[in-house]
C-alpha cells in the first residue's frame, strides 16, 4: 500500500470512530462545532477527490458497475477503489478501464481477500473394546 492510502485509510477510520462515539475535543477551550465542521469538510473533500480520479480512470459502464457493487459490498467497492487510485497514482493505468477491466479487477480482488474454510475433524479415540477383542 501506498502511504497516501495509508493516510487515507487512517483519517478515514478516525472520522468514523469519531462520528460513531461523538465529538472528540482537540483542545480543552476549543469549539466542537468548529472542529466537527473542519473533519466534515476534510472529508467531503476527500471523497470528492476519489470521485474526480475514479472519473478520470473508469469508463462510464465501469463506473456504474462499481457503484452497484458499492450498494451490496462496499467494502470489496472500497477495495477496488483504493487499488484503483493507488494504480492512477503510480501511474500504471495507461488508458480508462473497461467494464471488462474493472471484472478482471474485482476477480483479483476477491481472489486475495477470499477466506478459505477448512474443516478439520479431530476424532476422539476412547477405549475401544473392539482392538482388544483380537484374540
Amino acid at each position: 500500500m501506498a502511504d497516501e492510502e495509508l493516510e487515507a485509510i487512517r483519517r478515514q477510520r478516525m472520522a468514523e470512530l469519531q462520528a460513531k462515539h461523538g465529538v472528540v475535543w482537540s483542545q480543552m477551550d476549543g469549539d466542537p462545532s468548529n472542529d466537527q465542521q473542519g473533519q466534515q469538510e476534510a472529508k467531503q473533500r476527500e471523497t470528492e477527490m476519489r470521485n474526480s480520479i475514479l472519473a478520470q480512470v473508469l469508463e462510464q459502464s465501469a463506473r456504474a458497475r462499481l457503484s452497484n457493487l458499492a450498494l451490496v459490498k462496499p467494502e470489496k467497492a472500497k477495495a477496488v477503489e483504493n487499488y484503483l487510485i493507488q494504480l492512477a497514482r503510480s501511474g500504471r493505468l495507461s488508458a480508462k478501464v473497461s467494464e471488462v477491466g474493472l471484472i478482471e479487477i474485482l476477480e483479483k480482488v476477491s481472489q486475495q481477500t477470499e477466506k478459505k474454510t477448512t474443516v478439520k475433524f479431530n476424532r476422539r479415540r476412547v477405549m475401544d473394546s473392539d482392538d482388544e477383542d483380537d484374540d
